[in-house]
């Protein structure tokens, strides 16, 4: 299972990572594995399809 997690970007640090600015989905290292989104929660939903949470044991 990977850990994602939601970061955003904006406008400087996109101009110098040279990416569009908005919502994307990272690994604990930093890399981009799916962006940009519009929004925090589309990031949230594209992380869920992504990465689902393991289903608790009961």
């Amino acid at each position: 299972m990977q850990n994602l997690s939601p970061r955003h970007v904006k406008t400087e640090e996109s101009l110098r990572l040279g990416v569009v600015s908005g919502w994307y989905a990272i690994k604990v290292s930093g890399t981009f594995v799916s962006g940009p989104h519009d929004t925090e929660a589309d990031c949230l939903r594209m992380i869920a399809e992504i990465a689902p949470r393991p289903a608790k044991k009961k």
